[in-house]
């Protein structure tokens, strides 16, 4: 049995919040321009940066036991996978959309009035699928770049990736449909997780994933209530919020300690302070376990 676990990171513009998002987590990777294995504090893990594209099909066949990529290139390498975890990252790296754009002046109005015609995309696969949902058959044909101008001069359409509304704009096109909202994932490979020892290893690594996503935007809250004044305490937190409360050796206060959301933060200690809290400290959330 292998003690090593194969972790792919996607290089491009997933992979500095991939690295953030495991540092939060515990890990600490360090990425290097001049290598594709990037430095992993834990030596159980070597790790291969590869594109995002590649990952899922690696992940497949086996070359790699697990891996970062995103829900877009899973459909299109129709790659067969364990999916364990979607994964959420700053919101300038966040999910992106795919979608059916056509020139301004275009007659088409859905995705029907394209049958017979041309459609260019990165995403073959992806735009063949969508097509046979919708019962329509048009030629796929794959863009090596530049998408968004072929349908100009090149093709009745595209299908691309999209993060903003400005690309389409800036090159007069305009959007028909929306072909996938895709997320980032990570996965593994299916006899990986018939290993006992890589299964344990890639649930611990999702675990921790799934605590730093979860503590985002988070903050902690501890204060000393005097307990004649608990309850009017208690009525400025949350709703859905359930404090620790403790008592301490003075039997007429108790120590409160909550999680909130980080944007409330600023209205609700002042209503603290006025509803007899004192000793209010805020402090940053690494990550929250459930």
């Amino acid at each position: 049995m292998s003690s090593v676990l194969k972790l792919g990171i996607p290089a491009g513009n997933l992979q500095e919040p991939t690295a953030t998002l495991f540092r939060l987590a515990g890990y600490k990777i360090t990425l290097s321009s001049r290598s594709y294995y990037p430095v992993i504090d834990d030596d159980e893990i070597e790790c291969l940066l590869i594109r995002a594209q590649e990952i899922a099909k690696y992940v497949e066949n086996g070359v790699l036991d697990a891996g970062v990529t995103s829900r877009d290139w899973v459909i299109e390498n129709n790659a067969d996978v364990h999916g364990i975890a979607d994964l959420t990252f700053s919101e300038a790296s966040g999910p992106a959309r795919w979608v059916l754009c056509v020139p301004e002046d275009s007659p088409v109005q859905t995705v029907s009035d394209l049958e017979g015609k041309c459609i260019a995309t990165e995403a073959v696969g992806l735009t063949t699928g969508y097509l046979k949902k919708h019962g329509v058959q048009a030629r796929v044909e794959f863009s090596w770049g530049a998408t968004e101008v072929k349908p100009l001069k090149l093709a009745d359409a595209t299908v691309q990736m999209i993060e903003t509304d400005k690309l389409h704009r800036a090159n007069s096109l305009r959007i028909v449909d929306e072909v996938l909202h895709s997320t980032s994932v990570f996965v593994a490979n299916h006899q990986a997780m018939a290993c006992p020892w890589k299964k344990q290893k890639i649930d611990e690594i999702v675990l921790m994933l799934k605590g730093a996503m979860a503590a985002d935007g988070m903050v902690g809250l501890m204060m000393n209530v005097p307990r004649n004044r608990l309850t009017e305490v208690l009525s400025v937190l949350p709703a859905l919020q359930e404090p620790t409360i403790a008592n301490l050796a003075d039997k007429d206060w108790v120590d409160m300690t909550t999680i909130l959301d980080e944007s409330v933060v600023r209205d609700i200690i002042p209503r603290l302070n006025s509803a007899g809290a004192r000793g209010i400290v805020e402090y940053p959330l690494n990550k929250v376990i459930d």
